[in-house]
């Protein structure tokens, strides 16, 4: 089958969750045996050359990258609150020069499947009839407006709740409006797909989850050090969330407890204000890592504190494979079939979070059980060429 990818952002390099997620579908989807062509918006805040792309990558996966800008500019934002009923957060991505790529790409070939990762490119999905007798398809990597619904519950300016309420309203209306008129739908996770059953969602629907190749994870020796890690994009609410929380009611008397434990945080794009909160002597802040696998072997427990959220966490998924002990929230877990205790440890009090992770770094040998745990878990669950031949049979019934 001949595939065409449209996402919001070029999936490469696959530093953040979201381009793991895509960039692993892309290549298991050529492994299955389909044509992949990818076109992505090519954002000044993520671009990056396609040129640069690895040649070996480039030989198996066709990458357009639509050069653009779609920063957050306030008097649009007004704009669109007073008059559009999309709410601004997708309309950002709705961009003439992407349009124009799309219809002279759809214009020269044919494509048996069109898949929209995530519900921005739902922007495009009039075109796409227009212009393609392709079927159509949503990866949904989550659903969206839960997160935002969550951040507002915790929110306390009552001009900013009333805010996010009203994007989580317009938000909630826009995705499930792309649900109803793709094809068919694969949400990333069980939970997602039960919402939107929930919904009364009647599209042809399989769930699959984020796949690794378990080959770029080897297992590594955990370091004897006491250190924690936290890596994820520093620009992303929910992060910031979970961090500021655990740095609040969790680091601070766990230094009182452990003098000598140390926590490094990896992440793009921290603002001043959140740094500021970072300035620790117990604390280094990293910035972007180049290698985050690298970043995740060289400490010792991985904590994944979030709040908000939906979908999977990659970078739990990552820990995981790498052999690294993860402590997290019920929030962070979720879409993932872990036994707390068993694969990973589940806690949403801070006192018995700050007690779960003394027991990983003082208990080598639970450590090491409930590494080998999880690392078979990943094996049996996320296994991307399983995943993704799954995903391709799917598709050739649909189409």
């Amino acid at each position: 089958m001949k595939i065409l990818i449209l996402a919001n952002k070029l999936p490469y390099p696959p530093r953040d969750g979201g381009s793991i997620a895509t960039l692993n579908m892309l290549q298991g989807l050529h492994t299955a045996g389909n044509e992949i062509t990818c076109l992505a918006l090519n954002t000044t805040k993520h671009s990056f050359p396609v040129e640069q792309i690895p040649r070996e990558l480039q030989n198996t996966i066709r990458f357009i990258g639509v050069d653009c800008d779609t920063p957050i500019r306030p008097f649009l934002l007004g704009i669109n609150l007073l008059l559009s009923k999309t709410p601004y957060i997708a309309e950002r991505f709705n961009i003439k020069a992407f349009r124009i790529a799309l219809s002279d790409l759809l214009e020269k070939e044919a494509f048996d499947i069109i898949q929209l990762e995530g519900p921005y490119p739902g922007n495009y999905l009039d075109q796409i009839r227009k212009e393609s007798h392709a079927r159509i398809s949503l990866r949904a990597h989550n659903a969206e407006h839960l997160i935002w619904d969550r951040i507002a519950l915790r929110e306390t300016s009552p001009l900013k709740r009333w805010y996010l309420r009203n994007l989580v309203l317009r938000l909630k209306r826009f995705e499930m409006m792309v649900a109803d008129r793709v094809d068919c739908l694969v949400p990333i996770s069980e939970q997602d797909e039960s919402y939107f059953r929930e919904q009364g969602t009647d599209t042809p629907m399989l769930t699959i989850p984020t796949g690794l190749n378990l080959d770029e994870y080897p297992l590594t020796e955990l370091p004897a050090g006491p250190t924690l890690f936290f890596i994820g994009a520093l620009d992303w609410l929910p992060n910031q969330e979970g961090v500021l929380w655990f740095l609040d009611h969790v680091f601070d008397p766990l230094v009182d407890e452990l003098p000598e434990i140390r926590f490094h945080v990896a992440g793009r794009n921290a603002s001043a204000r959140f740094l500021k909160k970072l300035d620790h002597p117990n604390i280094t802040c990293h910035g972007e890592v180049e290698d985050a696998r690298s970043f995740i072997q060289s400490y010792r427990v991985m904590v994944a504190p979030l709040l908000s959220g939906s979908g999977i966490r990659i970078k739990i998924l990552e820990a995981m494979a790498l052999g690294r002990p993860v402590v997290t929230t019920t929030t962070g877990i979720e879409g993932i079939p872990a036994e707390n205790l068993q694969n990973v440890m589940v806690e949403d009090d801070p006192q018995k979070f700050r007690n779960l992770l003394i027991k990983l770094i003082t208990n080598q040998e639970e450590s090491t059980r409930m590494v080998a745990d999880a690392r078979k878990l990943i094996s049996r669950e996320f296994d991307n060429f399983k995943l993704s031949n799954r995903l391709s049979q799917f598709y050739k019934e649909e189409a």
